[in-house]
Parts: structure tokens; C-alpha cells; sequence
């Protein structure tokens, strides 16, 4: 097997594009999707401040590395979620990996900033771990980046996790998650700008860029993931795509082309009815934002006994 684009032997194949590449060849490749995709979806430009949410697994730390190598003003953000000896080991190789590229690292442990840990807060709010997880990433994420001067948000979402997020939108016919399942979400109405430089690439990709670059990364899965519907889309997807190689791609870059401009609206009506969160002053379209209303929940029990004991 040689490499498309230098003929010396190849490391790996990308069935989707037909192609196999050497290690250096690789590299370039995964850049160029990424440059690709920014400058496809108008994503940032080199004078952007940019603000990249990094878990420690592979998607995150390779984003990192390519946008830094790229050129990019690039710091990267860590949310301690207080899952146990995952949360303990992922902040090791984030921490690694900053002190090896020399890379400014902003740290933000919900443990110690807001008093409960997702499992505790999924518990009280009687949300799925990953609903709770989920919507603390995303208001902490805004909450860091506009703190922080920064102009956007780049988050690790690689092809397979876009196609497995539309493939359930589209099983439960979602429209205002469709509305907003876009590689670019602008930064309006108190929301920094977020962006998702790796959707031309594959978690297949990702992971064998890591290993070519000398990337340590978290390969175990978090162990409050199990039973993730979004896993289960995965599995069915990778299904298919072995069966008929670029069908991922086919179906998300189809929906951005054919279907996104359709329900682009639905979207934009939910932005009408934003107003600042009385708590923390983030957009909501509720009484309180779903964070603090996390919080409220999360904590109550905490502040009730402490209340107890004092006036014991």
C-alpha cells in the first residue's frame, strides 16, 4: 500500500477518500481538512483569540495541536467535571500536554466553583449524566470565553459525532436541534462563537494523528456514558459506513447543503425569546437558565444540611 500523495509506503488507509497516506502525509492531510473547514464555513481567522474546550481524549487534544501548529491564537479551556478517577486522570494529560507545547491552559473545577459533581447534580436534577454534563460544558464554555476576551469557542466534534447527533435529530425529527446542528454557531445575543474545525475529519483520523504525533491521550470512555443513545447512532453508522464507505460524510455535508437552510428559522424564532438569565446574566428562554437551575437543585441538599447543623 503506498502513499496517494508521495507514493512511500503508507500507514494508513482512508477508505471514504479512496487514499492511503504515510505518517507525514497523514499530518498534512488532517490539517488541511481542518483549514478546509474553517475557511469553508468562514469559522476564524489568525487574529481570533481562540478558546479550545479539551477533555484530555484524542478529538480535543488533536484540534489543539493542529490549530497551534496552523497558526492560530489557540489557549485551551478544561472543565473538571468530579467523575471520580476519570476527571482525576483526564485533567493528567491536558496538563501534559500544555506544559509540553508550552500552551496556555484556563481551568475551571465545578467541584470546587459551584459545589456538586455531575453525577451528584444529574442525581438531583434527575437529568442522564450526559444531559448534565452536556449542558454545564456548553454555558461554562460561553462563560469562559466571553470572561475571557476570547473571540470563539472550538470544540473537538469530529464527522462521527455531527452524523450520529443528526441521525437521532432526524429519528425524532428535531427541527430545533436541526436548527442549530451547524459546524458554526455565531456569536449573538451574549453567545461566543462556536466552532467545530474537525467535521471533515473521522474519530478514526483523529485518533491516528494522535498516535503519529506523539499525542498521550485518555482512551478510556467516560463511565458515566453508558447506555448514551449517541453511541448506539455511533455503532449503527459505522455499520454503514463499512458497507458503503463515505456515507457519513454523504449524509451530514447533504443535510448543511440541502436540509440546514430549511429549518435555519426555527432557530432564529428561539432567539427572539432569549432574555438574561436574573442569576448569572447568560441568555435563557426560561425564568432561570438551565445551569442554574442545575445548580439550585444540585446544591439545595447541601445547603439545607449545613443549615440543619447550624442550628443544632
Amino acid at each position: 500500500m503506498k502513499c496517494k500523495a508521495c507514493r512511500q509506503p503508507a500507514v494508513i488507509d482512508i477508505p471514504r477518500h479512496n487514499a492511503a497516506f504515510c505518517a507525514d502525509c497523514f499530518v498534512r492531510h488532517c490539517q488541511e481538512q481542518v483549514v478546509r473547514s474553517i475557511a469553508a464555513f468562514d469559522m476564524m481567522s489568525r487574529s481570533d483569540r481562540v478558546l479550545v474546550a479539551v477533555s484530555g481524549g484524542k478529538d480535543s487534544l488533536a484540534l489543539w495541536d493542529m490549530l497551534m501548529d496552523l497558526g492560530y491564537q489557540a489557549d485551551g479551556l478544561y472543565l473538571g467535571l468530579g467523575i471520580g478517577d476519570y476527571s482525576g486522570s483526564s485533567i493528567g494529560y491536558v496538563r501534559s500536554f500544555a506544559a509540553d507545547r508550552g500552551a496556555t491552559l484556563v481551568e475551571v473545577d465545578i467541584p470546587a466553583e459551584f459545589g456538586f459533581d455531575i453525577p451528584t447534580g444529574a442525581a438531583a436534577a434527575r437529568r442522564a449524566p450526559c444531559s448534565a454534563c452536556g449542558l454545564s460544558k456548553r454555558h461554562l464554555f460561553n462563560k469562559a470565553a466571553r470572561d475571557g476576551g476570547y473571540d470563539a469557542v472550538a470544540t473537538g466534534h469530529n464527522l462521527d459525532d455531527e452524523a450520529a447527533v443528526l441521525f437521532g435529530n432526524v429519528l425524532r425529527w428535531d427541527t430545533a436541534y436541526l436548527g442549530r446542528q451547524l459546524p458554526v454557531l455565531p456569536g449573538t445575543d451574549g453567545f461566543a462563537r462556536k466552532v467545530k474545525p474537525l467535521v471533515r475529519l473521522s474519530e478514526r483520523e483523529t485518533a491516528a494523528y494522535c498516535v503519529i504525533k506523539g499525542i498521550d491521550y485518555q482512551v478510556e470512555e467516560c463511565p458515566q456514558s453508558a447506555g448514551n443513545r449517541h453511541l448506539g447512532y455511533k455503532a449503527a453508522l459505522n455499520d454503514i459506513e463499512v458497507r458503503s464507505p463515505g456515507s457519513k460524510a454523504a449524509f451530514y455535508f447533504g443535510f448543511l447543503e440541502r436540509i440546514a437552510p430549511l429549518v435555519a428559522g426555527v432557530a432564529e424564532e428561539e432567539r427572539r425569546d432569549l432574555h438574561p438569565c436574573p442569576e448569572c446574566g447568560s441568555p435563557t428562554v426560561a425564568d432561570l437558565c438551565a445551569f442554574c437551575a442545575l445548580v439550585a437543585k444540585a446544591t439545595r441538599g447541601k445547603l439545607s444540611g449545613a443549615a440543619d447543623r447550624t442550628s443544632g
